[in-house]
Order: C-alpha cells, then structure tokens, then sequence
C-alpha cells in the first residue's frame, strides 16, 4: 500500500501544528507498522479522512447525526485504499452531504495541511471487533448556492454557527476543530 502521500501530510502537519507532536507520531508509527493502513480490513484500526466543512461565507458548519453511531459528527469515512486521503474527504464530503463543490483550504502556504488528527474508537456492531480509526481531518468551504441531500448513513444533516455546537455535541474531538480553523489565516 502506497503510504508517501499520508506521511507527507504527517511531516507538514508536524511543521504545521508543532504543539501535537505526540500525536503526529503516533500517526506516523501506526501507518508505518500496518502496510494495509489504508484498508478497513486493517484488524486494529484503518486511516479515515474526513472534512470540517464551512459554509461559502464561512459563518456555519455542516454535521451529519450520524446513523450508527447516533451522535453530531463531522462528515467523513473510510478511505478504501486511496493513498491521497483528502481525495477521499472530498468523496465523502459529496456523498453525505449531497453538494459537489467544494474547495479544500490551503492556509500554510501552496500545499495542503490538515486541519487536525484524531485517533478514536468504533464500537464493536455485528461481526465487526471494536476497532480504531485514525482520523485525517480536512478544512473544507462549500461552494455557494448549493441544496444540501442527506445519505442513507445519516439521521440529519444540518448547518449550525459555532456557538450552537455546544447544544447539540459535547465530544472534543468535534468541538476543537472550530477553534483551529478559527486560529487560520487563510
């Protein structure tokens, strides 16, 4: 499995966010030990990539309650081999929220950073052992004008402003990801 654009991703995001250090090793080392890290069929756990996504004015976000797992989450999933993991942002971004025009935001100088990492566990459900996903996460505007047309994997999928998240998810791996975007000067 092709893993130099993820560990690419991994150096400028070391560069980018110095503080989590500890965290992009962490990363580092998982996606090093396990060749298949970019396959759900990785036993322990699998890169996923996902997008905290900004309306056109940059004024709200977008979440997807999410089916399975019953809460307000960012859009994102399973990378399914592609090495380019923001390529697999931006599919899962359209999937699940209906629209198609996206741009990826590039606030560190000409090449992409992600916005966060974030490691955090799936519950066991049916034959499926509990397993990790390794979260890449990606700063995405939508385009202007678009509808927004929810998939099956949802129960909602809504715009809320900053101050609202707090009302409807308590998880900090979702609260933070304003707060960086927030810190970006792009």
């Amino acid at each position: 499995m092709h893993r130099r654009p993820l560990n690419e991703l991994l150096r400028r995001y070391r560069a980018a966010w110095p503080d989590e250090l500890a965290q992009v090793e962490r990363f580092a080392a998982f996606a090093n030990e396990h060749d298949d890290c970019l396959l759900r069929s990785c036993v322990p756990g699998h890169i996923t990539a996902s997008a905290w996504i900004l309306s056109a004015d940059r004024t709200r976000c977008l979440l997807t309650h999410h089916r399975k797992l019953g809460r307000w989450l960012q859009l994102g999933g399973h990378v399914d081999g592609e090495p380019q993991v923001e390529l697999a942002a931006l599919r899962e971004a359209q999937e699940e929220s209906g629209m198609r025009d996206f741009t990826l935001a590039r606030w560190a100088g000409a090449d992409l950073v992600p916005l966060d990492l974030d490691v955090h566990e799936i519950p066991a459900r049916g034959a499926e052992p509990a397993h990790d996903h390794w979260d890449v996460r990606f700063l995405l505007v939508a385009g202007r004008g678009q509808e927004l047309a929810m998939s099956e994997e949802s129960t909602d999928l809504r715009w809320f402003a900053d101050e609202e998240l707090a009302a409807v998810t308590g998880e900090e791996s979702v609260l933070r990801l304003p707060r960086k975007a927030a810190k970006l000067r792009w």
